[in-house]
């Protein structure tokens, strides 16, 4: 008994130095708590809860750079760093070929995301009552705030947004043969594939979207980890995300393929 007493005085002691007391963890912040690293989480790659959620701007984080003039459409374009230099060597490979990669939309920020959701929101808001089907209609092709892709810097949307462009006859049917055949090799991957074998859930194709995997893979698996549906507010029809399965659906729902790493 004795050396239990003794133990338990040691022990408080030297809390302050080894954070062995009770209320060691106590201090640490809402966000370090929730991105604490869990065993399935690959511990070489860290990423904040702001960052997992779009709450940054891309324009002074250190990890982010700009994406050069002949690969963006406009100077505000930000990827990270290591998924800048990816997409660079793509598109000059690319380039060699006679196939040019312009980059419409990269890293957007939460606010961002919130401007493109509420102005659909609200205008779609006399003509669609019900919330849950109003949100599921947005969905088809925009993410709730908090769950884009587009937050984390590693998703570029190319050279144009109607899927008419991309298929047999359109202006850049050949951009898309050469990414289907050759963007993998960058370690970029279509995450919106048709639905269907290889994707069951989420939102409708998207030829012009491409996921650089060595970041997006980490990325995903910590926010599965850390993120849930109640989580994502501050944004009109947020109370719909949790009957909607955001996470599970969305989220998730990209094609098998995207899931690894390159």
């Amino acid at each position: 008994m004795l050396s239990y007493f003794l133990l338990l005085w040691l022990c408080l002691l030297s809390s302050a130095w080894l954070g062995c007391g009770p209320d060691s963890s106590s201090s640490a912040s809402v966000e370090q708590r929730n991105t604490r690293s869990s065993p399935s989480v690959d511990t070489a790659f860290y990423f904040s809860l702001n960052e997992l959620l779009g709450k940054f701007d891309p324009a002074v984080h250190p990890d982010f750079a700009r994406i050069p003039a002949p690969y963006a459409t406009r100077p505000d374009l930000y990827l990270r760093r290591k998924a800048v230099e990816a997409l660079v060597r793509m598109a000059k490979a690319a380039q060699a070929e006679g196939i040019n990669l312009r980059v419409l939309s990269a890293t957007r920020s939460f606010s961002h995301q919130k401007d493109i959701w509420e102005r659909k929101w609200y205008e779609r808001a006399n003509s669609m009552p019900d919330l849950v089907l109003r949100a599921r209609s947005i969905l088809e092709y925009s993410a709730m705030p908090g769950t884009s892709r587009h937050h984390w810097g590693t998703d570029v949307d190319l050279n144009s947004l109607r899927h008419e462009d991309f298929e047999a006859g359109g202006p850049h049917e050949k951009v898309y043969k050469w990414l289907c055949q050759h963007a993998h090799q960058f370690g970029f991957c279509q995450t919106y594939t048709p639905l269907g074998q290889n994707r069951a859930f989420g939102y409708r194709e998207e030829k012009w979207h491409w996921s650089y995997l060595p970041l997006a893979s980490p990325m995903l698996e910590q926010y599965v980890a850390h993120v849930t549906d109640s989580l994502l507010t501050g944004f009109a029809g947020a109370q719909t995300a949790t009957s909607l399965k955001i996470i599970q659906h969305y989220v998730l729902g990209i094609d098998v393929n995207c899931r690894r790493r390159e």
